[in-house]
């Protein structure tokens, strides 16, 4: 697993894998898997800079330190980097489970049409989610721009460092209601790992929350145990 963007998703990744293996596995044994915690700001730094050739060899050298230590396939346990997913899975030695397609496969099983999408300014305005959901029928649709900057903000500003305040899940749940109302979503796509930690339960006003690290931690359990 490439871990550390960030780190407060990533204990959170650790602690599901290990759980749900657990449930499914139940002779006792525990789930064997390495991560490689990465620097969550040289990742930030290539894309405040568009430079996503860069992110890509970045992502790339960390994924080739894990077969070495004897990982057959992996995961990046955040959203944000999958903007150059299909970049680096086409290089990587080993195979990787995209995020986006878990969470796809997931809002298809649950006959989703019509969902926002949260995340980081970067997932919010690039196309990597629409691309993967509207081929399976499903509309994303994204914030007002106030809002995007509000929940990019919280999101670098005080869900990365761990830090969850109670008014700023109110200021979340606000533009739930605001996209419920104005364009009647059934769902939210949390496509910030860290989101679920602050929007946690499965629904809100009638409305399905997607937790998407979760979400991706069942398709590696799956996988593990295949």
């Amino acid at each position: 697993m490439i871990g550390g963007v960030g780190p407060e998703s990533t204990v959170d990744y650790y602690k599901n894998i290990i759980a749900m293996y657990r449930t499914r596995r139940r002779d006792g044994s525990y789930p064997q898997f390495i991560i490689n915690s990465v620097d969550l700001q040289k990742g930030i730094d290539f894309l405040e800079a568009n430079d996503l050739a860069g992110m890509a060899e970045f992502l790339l050298e960390e994924i080739e330190k894990l077969p070495r230590a004897g990982a057959e396939f992996g995961i990046i346990a955040a959203n944000t980097p999958h903007i150059v997913f299909d970049q680096v899975a086409a290089k990587s030695p080993i195979p990787f489970i995209s995020i986006v397609e878990a969470a796809c496969a997931c809002a298809k099983s649950r006959k989703l049409k019509r969902l926002a999408l949260f995340g980081t300014r970067y997932t919010m305005q690039a196309n990597f989610y629409q691309k993967v959901f509207t081929g399976e029928g499903i509309e994303l649709i994204v914030p007002e721009p106030a809002d995007q900057d509000y929940i990019h903000e919280k999101y670098f500003g005080e869900l990365v460092p761990g830090i969850f305040l109670p008014e700023t899940r109110a200021g979340l749940l606000a533009i739930v209601d605001r996209m419920k109302s104005k364009s009647e979503i059934e769902g939210v796509t949390l496509a910030g790992t860290e989101l679920a930690l602050i929007l946690r339960g499965e629904s809100y006003n009638g409305v399905a929350l997607l937790d998407t690290g979760k979400i991706h931690c069942e398709a590696a359990v799956a996988e593990m145990l295949a």
